[in-house]
């Protein structure tokens, strides 16, 4: 391990101060996001390279290209699928299962995509289930913030559950050596848990949104939705391909971003669109908005702020009689620091801190099911916490309805408190069952 950094340099107060600028105006929204990103990421740029500690080429390298790629394939191929009336047939069958139900509708999506997420990439099982709860929505006149805020929190807590259900837990899997089966018999039971009390708090925080029954004010007849057969069963090939893909692309190395892009390969090649319509409809700002953001915490990284914080937990957990206490304040401290910055590099962060006490006689393995706990559940802290969140908050802006936006308040009170309550049952289970989460 490299020397501790004994205190908080001036780079890191640089680095620390931009992200905090770039935060104020993205939570205030004097600006839009996208323009706050990419103004936080140039200055972070110019900073860095000025004080020595981020360059240019360190800014291109921060960019996660896999989710960049794994974002805008899949989105091609939502808005490939969007003219063929495959959304208006999902939506009507999964209107008439609801039976004029809001609250069993919202169960019904939220248990769905929380299904689908562990074992997809939950920012893959969202990118389809969004624009999908906006249609079914619209068509029953319903207000589309309580599904869309309860799929993207569902999606995060799913996530974590399993060892391919979110990107941090593939890391912590392959640091300590966890399989499939021992990450999911340790997550599941915790998950299972927080899930069921995450389900009662969006009924409960949107309970006046979802107190009044489905008038069905239009023909729910799904033989008449599809308009265009041929072009759905290409893409839903296209679809079928990348799944496959999803499940076994580890086996082969395979990247998840270019999983999706073999998928959007083959449905160019059987529906033949016209780019500058599909390409047109790609949410751009989104995809700048990640970059802007990649880069501003890329430059927080190399400036070594995260570092100090993981060294910091570190020596918390020098003795080992403290080894809950240090689970918990590392579960703690990963969550409210993923619901400020991606949870990735945090992860990165830690993981070579924790396997270096290991050297020192402490037993990490609660440390690694504290981490992805707290990386997993954090990022619904925020609208900004989960790739997940920002994409079900753009699409509730493409519905260009004032009701209809998710602002960063309205994000912090339905989301914190969630996040808040579903660490706090996390703590509770740690502490009861400890002794499960040891090492052999």
């Amino acid at each position: 391990m490299e020397p501790m950094t004994t205190g908080v340099t001036a780079n890191m107060w640089i680095a620390g101060g931009i992200m905090v600028a770039a935060y104020v105006l993205i939570f205030s929204e004097w600006i839009h996001r996208t323009l706050a990103g990419i103004i936080g990421s140039v200055v972070m740029v110019m900073a860095g390279s000025i004080g020595g500690f981020y360059t240019q080429a360190d800014a291109v390298a921060a960019i996660d290209a896999n989710t960049m790629f794994l974002l805008t394939g899949m989105m091609t191929l939502v808005v490939l699928l969007r003219p063929t009336g495959g959304f208006e047939y999902l939506a009507i069958r999964m209107a008439k299962l609801a039976h004029g139900s809001p609250r069993l509708l919202l169960i019904y999506l939220s248990t769905v995509v929380t299904v689908i997420s562990l074992f997809l990439d939950n920012v893959t099982t969202v990118l389809v289930f969004a624009p999908l709860t906006v249609v079914i929505t619209r068509m029953l006149a319903l207000n589309p913030v309580p599904y869309l805020m309860s799929e993207a929190l569902l999606s995060d807590t799913g996530g974590v559950a399993t060892l391919v259900g979110d990107p941090p837990n593939v890391m912590i899997g392959s640091a300590a050596n966890i399989d499939f089966n021992q990450f999911l018999f340790h997550m599941g039971p915790i998950i299972l848990v927080v899930w069921l009390v995450t389900v009662v708090l969006m009924l409960y925080l949107f309970r006046s949104h979802l107190s009044q029954p489905i008038e069905e004010t239009v023909d729910l007849d799904e033989s008449k939705a599809i308009t265009d057969p041929k072009a759905l069963r290409s893409i839903l090939i296209s679809m079928a391909v990348v799944i496959l893909l999803f499940f076994i692309h580890h086996h082969f190395g395979l990247f998840p971003g270019y999983v999706a892009w073999v998928g959007v390969a083959v449905a160019l090649a059987l529906v033949r669109p016209d780019p500058d319509v599909f390409l047109a409809q790609i949410d751009w700002p989104v995809l700048l908005f990640f970059a802007g953001l990649f880069i501003i915490v890329g430059g927080v990284e190399a400036s070594g702020l995260l570092d100090l914080v993981g060294q910091q937990l570190g020596e918390i957990a020098q003795d080992p009689d403290d080894l809950l206490l240090t689970a918990l304040v590392l579960m703690w401290v990963a969550a409210l620091m993923s619901a400020i910055v991606d949870n990735i590099p945090f992860t990165v962060t830690m993981i070579p801190i924790i396997a270096h006490l290991e050297t020192q006689g402490v037993d990490i393995m609660p440390l690694w099911w504290a981490l992805a706990l707290g990386v997993g559940l954090g990022g619904n802290g925020t609208h900004i916490g989960s790739t997940a969140n920002v994409i079900c908050v753009a699409e509730a802006e493409r519905c260009e309805v004032p009701e209809y936006r998710i602002s960063p308040l309205l994000w912090l009170k339905k989301g914190t408190p969630v996040m808040l309550v579903t660490l706090l049952v996390a703590s509770a289970i740690l502490v009861l069952f400890f002794d499960a989460y040891r090492g052999g």
